[in-house]
């Protein structure tokens, strides 16, 4: 013990472990920030489970619900809200000053939150609902508005007054999801307001808290009652819901940590390398003096323990002060007060350092104990052994268990690990490739200087792939988050149209469809659809059950009211791929439906589908299926109804416009004459959309910062392990006449070439990328984008020149004599 720590006092100061140390304090660091950021969060949703319903059971419509649930939840001495949420838009301002904007407006009534607290403006608990004829709002409101405590708005039919600020609510969800300012206003307001009209788009709640018994007892009234149009959320149900969400980000997070991992135990692996060659000579010593192998293994796996415990340590330290950062971009979108930080994500990343300690630095060690002396005494290493090769197979089993535990799921880390195996065999054989084809290279480049740097790049092509290897795997990171999104971006863009609509307007009333029609003619004279609200029923006869349903998608889509329209033409940015459009029916009714959907939902033609529309039994067969242009921004529907079967159902109206910035005046105006309409800007979604993608973006390309620094510092590393033969070559070509400076160019074009071909295979590999999402993932068209090649160029050189330059700025501060000397 004694041995050990003098031995690892003196390797310290010799400098033989920082590099091993900063390896694996850059391993767990990557790891450490995403375990502390999902484990406040997660604890955060546990602790606060009870405030994503505001209750303790919510029924949900799309429809009032009778008043005879909440008279039974209060007859079993439960206490009961009831709120409605709905999209609507909220008027402010004079004369031409007056202008618009759409709100998420939820009226509630007294009671209400049963569970958790509702916090106003200076962080004072809300007691009862707003007042009548007053509104509490979010604060974005006011600063997108211009507007102040005490300003009126209009909403609807009524005009109120801004009296607070909401600065926390229990049941709004997930701010990511929040593409409107909220507006929350007594019930007997709403009802007053003339918004509550037949057709309008509205979420009605009915919020419900007390005993478990009688809990249970209404959850049983409600089964029995089997009425489809309500939807029952629990705590754990909704729980799950958000914990799920928050799991599948905490794992996505966690894999391009362990890529950052991955990246650094292979630093780890040849700082253990070095560490075993720069020590054989004291291992030989150790063996003459009578020291048995086991104790010479013993001495240095001490040793390597304390500097694993160092570095995980450090690494820990490093990674709590990351996930403050990822909180900042990504906290926002999920919750505002955290749960306090714990002692198990630091615990989790101390025992990963471990594993990674073990797993990539045992082997060298173990070919160090196994090594004879009177090899090391003649200068030779001898072939690894076979409890070296175990040792290394040892070590990718216990990452490949570090994998999947990050994952959270044996298939998911299976999968990601076969995906890394896979990139990483890709990305060696092209950087061997690459080094490979510099024996191509002009006549004239094999000259001088040139000629020194291109022997050390096909003397070393393995070191070399793995240096071009580990920097381009971060730069392609990089690359896809910034260079790639954009144009990804741009490219999405501009698959609209320069006369696209811009604008929704929705709730148009039967009985107001001409005088909207008229005001928005100069705007092109859009066409009103009209909007029914339907529930699938049956499908070929068979009732709708989503219970065990795997396909979210469908699933969603057969829990809740869809939206159906009905046209006598074709529509535009609609194809029929199967069947034929309306017509020749001789009166039985027809439905087209969007190909996508019919695949969610299994439809094929000559489906028979039972909707119900407001109490309304209609059956339908499936005669077509479309291909829609979603990106077309036109009023496209999911199911299509043929004229006379909708003839006569209850409908509101809809349109799509596009208006001009000088336009907006007129639509304003429109809102003011007709507070129902609900008009949103789809311009001011897309720009929230973007808003969310760039906060989440930032967070991964921070996380991607770990990746380039684990590439780099792989870079470093084998450097370093080159460094005692570089340093006897330079030495060699010192004394053969060649200058300090010849040799400081050769090393730069060697460090220049190298972070150029990493960048290539970076914008290679980004590229490949950004075809396959445009091509597959988003239907878009992909164009060369010469700038990410000319970046990842740069970038890679400079990165190269960079650690190049910190990995062996000794070899030329080295005095030749010194240097033939020591080796």
């Amino acid at each position: 013990m004694r041995l050990s720590l003098l031995m690892t006092l003196r390797d310290w100061r010799a400098g033989e472990l920082r590099l091993l140390l900063g390896a694996l304090a850059l391993a767990v660091a990557s790891l450490s920030a995403v375990q502390f950021f999902s484990a406040r969060m997660g604890a955060a949703m546990q602790r606060d489970a009870h405030q994503l319903l505001a209750a303790d059971l919510r029924v949900a419509a799309e429809a009032p619900i009778a008043p005879q649930w909440q008279a039974m939840a209060r007859s079993l001495g439960l206490r009961s809200a009831y709120t409605v949420e709905m999209n609507s838009m909220v008027l402010s301002g004079e004369g031409e000053g007056a202008h618009s904007r759409m709100v998420a407006l939820k009226a509630v009534d007294d009671g209400y939150p049963l569970r958790g607290g509702l916090i106003l403006d200076g962080g004072i608990r809300a007691r009862g609902v707003p007042p009548p004829g007053s509104a509490w709002v979010d604060s974005s409101l006011l600063e997108r508005e211009g507007l102040a405590i005490g300003a009126a708005i209009r909403v609807g039919e009524l005009r109120l007054t801004i009296a607070r600020t909401i600065a926390s609510e229990p049941d709004r969800g997930p701010a990511a999801l929040v593409f409107a300012p909220r507006v929350m206003i007594s019930m007997d307001d709403l009802r007053a307001s003339g918004l509550l009209q037949g057709g309008t788009f509205a979420d009605y709640y009915l919020l419900v808290a007390g005993e478990a018994p009688a809990l249970a007892s209404f959850q049983q009234a409600l089964a029995k009652a089997a009425r489809k149009e309500l939807r029952l959320d629990t705590l754990a149900s909704s729980n799950a819901s958000a914990s799920g969400a928050l799991d599948k980000a905490a794992q996505f997070l966690s894999l391009i940590g362990l890529l950052s991992a991955l990246l650094a135990s292979v630093a780890v692996a040849m700082a253990a390398r070095r560490f075993m060659l720069r020590h054989r000579g004291a291992c030989a010593m150790l063996r003459c003096l009578g020291m048995r192998q086991s104790r010479v293994l013993a001495m240095f796996v001490f040793e390597f323990l304390l500097v694993g415990v160092a570095g995980s340590a450090l690494g820990v330290a490093i990674g709590f002060g990351a996930h403050f950062v990822l909180i900042g971009w990504l906290g926002p979108l999920v919750t505002a007060d955290l749960a306090p930080v714990t002692m198990a994500p630091a615990l989790t990343g101390m025992a990963a350092g471990i594993v990674l300690l073990l797993g990539f630095a045992l082997p060298p060690l173990l070919q160090l104990r196994d090594m004879p002396h009177n090899l090391v005494l003649r200068g030779e290493t001898g072939a690894p052994r076979a409890a070296s090769a175990a040792a290394w197979l040892l070590g990718l089993g216990l990452f490949a268990s570090l994998m999947v535990w990050q994952a959270g799921d044996l298939q998911v880390g299976l999968l990601t690990l076969a995906a890394f195996g896979a990139a990483l065999a890709l990305f060696t054989l092209a950087a061997r490739g690459a080094v490979a084809c510099l024996r191509w290279l002009p006549p004239a480049m094999e000259r001088g200087v040139w000629r020194l740097a291109l022997a050390d790049l096909r003397r070393n092509p393995g070191p070399a792939a793995v240096q071009i290897v580990a920097l381009a795997l971060g730069l392609m990171a990089l690359l896809l988050l910034t260079v790639v999104r954009g144009d990804l971006l741009a490219a999405w863009k501009d698959t609209a149209p320069p006369q696209a609509p811009n604008h929704i307007v929705l709730n148009i009333a039967p009985e107001q469809s001409a005088d909207v029609a008229a005001r928005l003619a100069p705007f092109g004279q859009p066409v009103l659809y009209p909007l029914i609200r339907a529930r699938i029923v049956s499908i070929d006869g068979k009732v709708v059950e989503t219970a065990g349903m795997e396909d979210g998608r469908a699933k969603d889509m057969l829990e809740r009211e869809i939206d159906m329209s009905s046209m006598a033409a074709l529509p535009p940015a609609n194809t029929v791929t199967q069947g034929r459009w309306f017509g020749n029916t001789r009166g039985a009714a027809e439905v087209s439906v969007a190909q996508n959907a019919a695949g969610w939902l299994g439809l094929k033609l000559g489906t028979k589908i039972v909707f119900d529309v407001a109490g309304t039994r209609v059956q339908a067969s499936v005669t077509s299926l479309r291909k829609v242009d979603w990106r077309s921004r036109r009023s496209n529907f999911t199911f299509l109804l043929d004229p006379d079967t909708a003839r006569g159902l209850p409908a509101t109206l809809v349109t799509s416009v596009h208006v001009p910035a000088a336009g907006k005046a007129s639509l304003h105006r429109l809102a003011d004459d007709y507070p129902n309409l609900t008009v949103i800007d789809i311009g001011a979604m897309i720009d929230r959309f973007q808003v969310i993608l760039a906060q989440v973006s930032a967070a991964v390309e921070f996380l991607f910062l770990f990746t380039l620094a684990a590439g780099l510092l792989v870079l470093y590393a084998t450097l370093r392990s080159s460094q005692d033969e570089r340093m006897r070559q330079g030495a060699i070509l010192r004394a053969l006449g060649a200058s300090r400076a010849q040799l400081s160019r050769a090393r730069w074009i060697e460090f220049g070439m190298t972070g150029s071909l990493a960048g290539l295979l970076a914008a290679g590999g980004a590229s490949a990328a950004g075809w396959a999402l445009a091509r597959f993932a988003f239907k878009l068209e992909w164009h060369f984008s010469p700038l990410l090649w000319a970046a990842a160029l740069a970038a890679g050189a400079v990165c190269a020149l960079l650690g190049g330059w910190a990995g062996l700025r000794s070899v030329l501060n080295t005095a030749p004599l010194q240097s033939l000397r020591t080796n």
